[in-house]
């Protein structure tokens, strides 16, 4: 809710009627006023007139702009091919109209011929696994966390990256619950918990399966549910059987008498419900993982009780009419891989950015930046802030944010449709994604009707699908109230009478499936013995807000936890600056000698600005250009390194 005066925004505050948010905003958002108004704001077109990487720029007009880009695109498509673009579409929003649900400006990149984007960065590995096992990504209402008796947050900081689920949690623990957290790092959701489990890092699926093993040990498994809405069971009933507490335990570093408590809880406390998010799908078996952790709801039975099951992502319950007009496309083109940028810029003549800081947030940083030299890659970036990215653009185009542009909502983590009203006018001359598709395909003489289309016309279309989840939706009647929650029951327990399957039936991994090691499964084997990985700032989204000056402030220098047996193995001391490396690269950050990682276990928060940080740090630059077993996904966390003292 933003309080207006004068037109202008005075005054930032969460709606206490919303029933997932219940007024409350994040330490991320609180300043976000202030963030627009900032002085290092994007306001004005600009044209590059120093070396590529410099940020040494000249203020221009839109129509200089629109024109020397007209010319630039034409030029690619006539020499090159469409698809030698790349529209390169990040998470900066996730609006259904100005960010990556929708695909914004999708419809006029087809009109060019362009390249597909495949947003594969967040959660394509995990989305895919789930799919496999359950027919959709979709599970649990978040909601009904409340209703929990054993809530198991696995891979997920939840009071850092989606502390509106810890209400329903206390709702829960209020009554009696019993809460775990399962991660590399002791996170101040771990210290939260009742219990804490220190997973080495990409062993999350043989976890799974050793719970498993003592819920059979127990004779536990819902016999009626398996028989009558899974199939597979046989085959995966080995391959859990294969698995002994033992074993998991070496496996993942858990004490066996740890593992064998927990499972004990899972055989008999029904209902049970687990959050699962990104950080555990980033790494080589990612997708197997999720796909595994589904299947566990399908031998217990806890997808037949509200309360019970997998909340992974709500995305999947969303179904508006996304038409991206791909019938415009004069014949199939190629789809590239958000991850994997640098190695496939190579034929690429435009890369075209916006909602994204890949300098900052992608694998391989140090290749991005030798690709973003070349002097023959015409690049755009459509941005708010003059990040790492934005300094090798050719073009830069001024974006709006939130308070100043329409846009169509549905979180990934609730079950409800929010609408933002523009509150006031874009300073400067910033325009919207839309507005600036919008006004582009007019210069370049396009006539096709659905690129001019407004944004509560787009918005309209959207909510046309005429999906029973959307029954009584309208966007008036969004205008007016904010926010109204889809049409699912509440409680919900969306998969108690069968799957969105071909069979309509869980479909259990199949024999040998259901556990990948990661790649880091080496360490302590090589020249880099240790697993580094890259969570979640509790003061930055991504890279967005790491130009924060007081988010930065509070957030000091880059640090990375060492283990006190690490720690000492190496001579390291506390506050002590050390290079963090392997072959792929190096970054810089000083120790914090810490038990919250166990021995093997490195951990530096991702989200800086590396133009901001001291030596330029940057933990991509360790993290490798490879593909997860599914969807493609990135491996963040699935890195070996060492860490050498700076001098």
């Amino acid at each position: 809710m933003v309080t207006v005066e004068n037109g202008t925004a005075v005054k930032l505050r969460g709606n206490p009627d919303q029933p997932y948010t219940r007024g409350a905003l994040c330490v991320k958002v609180n300043r976000y006023l202030e963030h627009t108004r900032a002085d290092d704001r994007i306001l004005y077109p600009m044209r590059r007139t120093g070396p590529k990487g410099s940020g040494q720029f000249e203020r221009i007009t839109w129509d200089e702009a629109l024109d020397e880009i007209s010319v630039r695109l034409r030029g690619v498509v006539e020499e090159h091919g469409g698809e030698a673009i790349w529209p390169y579409l990040g998470t900066g929003t996730l609006g259904y109209l100005q960010g990556c649900e929708g695909v914004a400006g999708r419809r006029f990149w087809n009109m060019l011929g362009a390249s597909k984007h495949w947003l594969n960065i967040c959660s394509a590995a995990g989305s895919t696994g789930l799919r496999r096992t359950n027919g959709t990504a979709a599970g649990m209402d978040p909601e009904n966390f409340a209703l929990s008796k054993l809530i198991l947050l696995w891979g997920t900081n939840t009071l850092t990256s989606g502390h509106h689920l810890w209400k329903f949690i206390q709702d829960a623990r209020a009554n009696g619950a019993h809460v775990v957290a399962i991660d590399p790092i002791r996170t101040r959701t771990a210290d939260q918990a009742d219990e804490h489990l220190a997973i080495r890092p990409g062993t999350d699926a043989a976890l799974a399966l050793g719970l498993l093993n003592v819920v059979l040990a127990e004779g536990a498994q819902d016999e009626e549910f398996l028989a009558e809405h899974t199939e597979g069971w046989e085959e995966f009933r080995q391959e859990i059987l294969s698995h002994p507490v033992e074993r998991v335990a070496e496996i993942t570093g858990i004490p066996a008498e740890s593992v064998h408590r927990l499972g004990m809880r899972l055989a008999h406390t029904r209902p049970t419900g687990i959050r699962a998010t990104h950080g555990l799908q980033r790494h080589k078996g990612g997708g197997t993982a999720l796909r595994t952790i589904a299947a566990i709801p399908g031998v217990t039975g806890d997808w037949r009780h509200p309360g019970g099951g997998v909340a992974f992502s709500t995305s999947d319950h969303v179904r508006l009419a996304i038409d991206t007009r791909d019938d415009l496309l004069a014949k199939p083109v190629r789809t590239r891989v958000m991850s994997k940028l640098a190695s496939q810029l190579d034929d690429v003549k435009c890369l075209w950015v916006y909602a994204a800081n890949p300098v900052g947030s992608t694998p391989d940083a140090n290749a991005i930046r030798r690709q973003l030299e070349r002097e023959d890659l015409f690049t755009v970036v459509m941005e708010q802030f003059p990040t790492d990215t934005v300094d090798y653009a050719d073009i830069v185009l001024p974006a709006t944010m939130q308070t100043e542009h329409h846009d169509l909502h549905a979180g990934y983590g609730h079950m409800y449709l929010l609408w933002n009203e523009a509150a006031v006018e874009p300073p400067g001359e910033c325009l919207s994604t839309t507005e600036t598709f919008r006004r582009l395909a007019a210069h370049m003489g396009m006539t096709e009707p659905s690129l001019f289309d407004s944004d509560l016309e787009l918005a309209e279309q959207l909510l046309s699908s005429g999906h029973p989840s959307l029954e009584g939706i309208t966007l008036d009647r969004l205008r007016k109230e904010g926010w109204v929650r889809m049409n699912y029951p509440k409680p919900f327990a969306p998969f108690a009478e069968g799957f969105p399957t071909p069979s309509g039936r869980l479909r259990f991994p199949p024999a040998g499936q259901a556990y990948v090691p990661s790649h880091t499964a080496s360490a302590g084997r090589s020249a880099y013995p240790l697993t580094l990985v890259t969570p979640a700032s509790h003061l930055f989204l991504n890279t967005t807000f790491g130009n924060n000056p007081e988010l930065r402030r509070r957030a000091k220098d880059p640090v990375v936890l060492v283990n006190p047996a690490d720690a000492a193995a190496r001579g390291l001391r506390a506050g002590q600056r050390v290079r963090v490396h392997n072959d792929g690269g190096a970054f810089l950050a000083d120790v914090e000698i810490s038990d919250r990682v166990a021995p093997g276990v490195v951990a530096s928060p991702k989200g800086r600005w590396p133009k901001l940080s001291p030596g330029g740090a940057n933990p991509n630059a360790v993290v490798a250009e490879r593909d997860g077993d599914m969807g493609r996904g990135p491996g963040f966390h699935d890195n070996l390194v060492e860490l050498s003292p700076v001098s």
